[in-house]
């Protein structure tokens, strides 16, 4: 079984994550950018971070097996800073970079008038960069964010069929598919969706233009709810084409819209910008425990 989780937060997982969800099947991961769980005082913050996204990242996922892409984007809940609303200028320079496969995560936290505009500015950049977008609905009053994020996808430039909507459930589901745009379930322990309620969905709606992912991240998250969701849907009764369709395929032709989506695992150096992911150095399998000299 091959999986590619198309939204998790590699940034704030570690590398017995990575481990994990290679042996579950995962091979390939987009990264969006996201809030890292306090505010950001300075556009130079955000910097750090789209180069970590850019280089550190994907050469942590290199050394475990997995292809690593990401997504650039002043998020929704940081739109409302004024400080963090230069790094709006920056974008662009990032959005050219070979592994940046979408805009986002770019959408609606608390439907403000300056998500507004955040949200109308990221679209045109998307637009204007052959870029598809990855568009956060609210977790809050999902059913009005849904409709306000769409109505401002059909006034901007870029076409609803390079959308992905995410975080839908059974309340979106429906207008989402109807509006053309990609669907996107995630898929969490305790909130939002679990593993029974999107093969559910799967079921009623069907696996067209379906991504399920875990969006894990720094809070109760699970990297490895992607196969959970493929191995109960094969329990369920769907086949292992369908399971390839959702898991594989479907965030493959989204993120393929960018023209940039490579899943071959690249090859990388020893370290990375001269730094590496060893800490110490490698044991020596001659020594053995009690040896006096393996503490020394």
């Amino acid at each position: 079984m091959r999986i590619f989780d198309p939204h998790i937060h590699m940034t704030s997982r570690t590398t017995d994550d990575y481990e994990a969800m290679y042996a579950a099947g995962v091979r390939a991961v987009v990264e969006p950018a996201f809030w890292l769980g306090q505010p950001r005082t300075s556009p130079a913050s955000f910097r750090d971070y789209f180069d970590s996204l850019l280089g550190w990242e994907p050469f942590r996922a290199a050394q475990y097996g997995i292809a690593h892409h990401c997504t650039i984007a002043l998020n929704p809940k940081e739109a409302n800073d004024p400080r963090c609303l230069p790094v709006l200028d920056d974008l662009p320079r990032y959005l050219v970079k070979d592994r940046v496969v979408a805009v986002g995560e770019i959408g609606y936290d608390a439907m403000t008038p300056a998500e507004d505009t955040a949200l109308a500015a990221q679209l045109q950049l998307a637009a204007d960069h052959g870029l598809p977008a990855l568009v956060h609905t609210p977790h809050r009053d999902k059913l009005a964010g849904l409709r306000r994020t769409l109505d401002v996808v059909r006034e901007s430039a870029l076409p609803l069929d390079r959308v992905l909507v995410d975080h839908l459930n059974e309340t979106t589901v429906k207008e989402a598919k109807d509006s053309g745009c990609w669907l996107g379930f995630s898929v969490y322990p305790d909130t939002k969706m679990d593993e029974a309620r999107m093969v559910a969905i799967l079921r009623a709606y069907g696996p067209e233009q379906v991504l399920v992912n875990s969006a894990a991240d720094w809070g109760r998250s699970d990297p490895l709810k992607t196969r959970k969701v493929a191995d109960l849907m094969l329990a369920e009764g769907f086949t292992e084409d369908d399971v390839d369709l959702v898991l594989w395929r479907n965030p493959a032709a989204f993120y393929g819209l960018s023209g940039r989506l490579t899943l071959d695992v690249p090859a990388t150096d020893a370290t990375h910008e001269g730094n590496s992911i060893l800490r110490g150095a490698p044991k020596d399998p001659s020594e053995q425990p009690g040896d006096p000299a393996a503490g020394a």
